[in-house]
């Protein structure tokens, strides 16, 4: 099994809590966004300026959701890109305790290289594609 190199802090927050106690599902969401986000910054494939020039949009997103997460819980979430087509990115997730590794959830998005001005679909661009694959092995 492929291993994750890159792992985002999450912050458990009191509004991400659900009237049972625990972080609401639509949270899990919005966990991965934040650790996608921080690593294609990692990469140096976006630079955090213009949200025009991110390079990509969300096309699919597949949560298994394993454990319920609660207020105080060191989380993290493990990134990776899984698959690389012409004009789509798979990745894969893995929310964890970071002190424990317990696993809380995994994921699946599928990305799609994508140009905000024109609103149109764009290949892969060739210097995201050469990062990406030197940094994690992924399918073609």
């Amino acid at each position: 099994m492929k291993v994750f190199r890159y792992y985002h802090p999450i912050e458990v927050r009191y509004g991400d809590l659900d009237p049972q106690g625990h972080v609401n599902n639509s949270k899990f969401l919005t966990y991965l966004e934040q650790a996608r986000i921080n690593f294609i910054r990692h990469l140096g494939l976006w630079a955090g300026d213009s949200f025009l020039d991110i390079g990509f949009i969300l096309a699919d997103v597949h949560i298994i959701y394993r454990a319920p997460i609660l207020f105080g819980q060191e989380v993290r979430v493990g990134v990776r890109f899984a698959r690389l087509g012409t004009k789509s990115l798979t990745m894969e997730y893995r929310i964890e305790d970071g002190q424990t590794g317990k696993e809380y959830a995994t994921a699946t998005t599928i990305q799609v290289a994508y140009d905000y001005r024109s609103k149109s679909t764009i290949q892969i661009p060739e210097h995201w594609r050469t990062t990406i694959e030197e940094y994690d092995q992924v399918e073609n």
